[in-house]
């Protein structure tokens, strides 16, 4: 089954997770790094959810999920190690028309949730559609080695860019000629190495003159 992939806008919606172990933490601290709001239902947490529940960062309702309780849910997430719990789950929230994770069940899942690696607004995934986290999770490990902080601090310095020439009437195709000679130059290393100087002139040779580059780059350093 080809699984088609997608990122989902969830600040301020309700995320059911259903569980409270490793896994569910897991999703869980996902999930409210996303600003989504959170409610789990499990008679028992782990400690590090117990602490998210004591900062009021989620609602924690503490007993045995019941029918019903996916009402109003964007997302569920069936984490429990209950297989009979975990078909009931599935079943409400497919009923309702819910996504809904399924864990150790991949093919009972309507999404699932891949490795992940954050660089600011860069969003890297793996997924191996279930049949392998671990094999995921591996090459996750490769790719944090290879995209470090500085990819984070290069996709902000191109939005700014975007923003100010678009803004300033340049039009789509000059902007890309613009992003070319960038990708074309060492600026990467220069965010790696924090060469604040050096990447002030390497961008006053690359941006039209009316371009504040002093201000683009301190916004790089904040």
């Amino acid at each position: 089954m080809a699984l088609y992939p997608i990122n989902l806008n969830i600040a301020g919606q309700l995320c059911v997770v259903i569980g409270g172990g490793a896994v569910a933490t897991r999703k869980i601290t996902a999930l409210l790094a996303c600003d989504a709001r959170v409610r789990i239902i499990s008679p028992e947490v782990s400690d590090e959810i117990q602490q998210f529940t004591n900062k009021n960062c989620l609602e924690w309702i503490p007993r045995a999920y019941l029918t019903g309780d996916l009402q109003g849910a964007s997302l569920a997430f069936a984490l429990t190690n209950r297989p009979e719990v975990q078909h009931q789950i599935a079943t409400e929230a497919k009923e309702q028309g819910i996504p809904v994770n399924i864990a150790d069940n991949p093919d009972a899942c309507t999404f699932q949730t891949p490795a992940t690696i954050h660089r600011g607004k860069l969003l890297l995934t793996i997924s191996t559609g279930g049949s392998s986290p671990a094999l995921a999770a591996a090459i996750r490990q490769e790719l944090e080695l290879r995209y470090g902080p500085e990819y984070g601090i290069f996709v902000k310095m191109l939005a700014e860019i975007r923003h100010l020439t678009i803004g300033q009437g340049t039009s789509p195709e000059k902007h890309k000629l613009l992003l070319a000679r960038i990708l074309q130059t060492n600026i990467l290393s220069l965010l790696k190495k924090k060469e604040w100087q050096l990447l002030h002139e390497t961008l006053l040779a690359i941006l039209p003159p009316e371009i504040n580059i002093f201000d683009i780059v301190q916004k790089l350093r904040e």
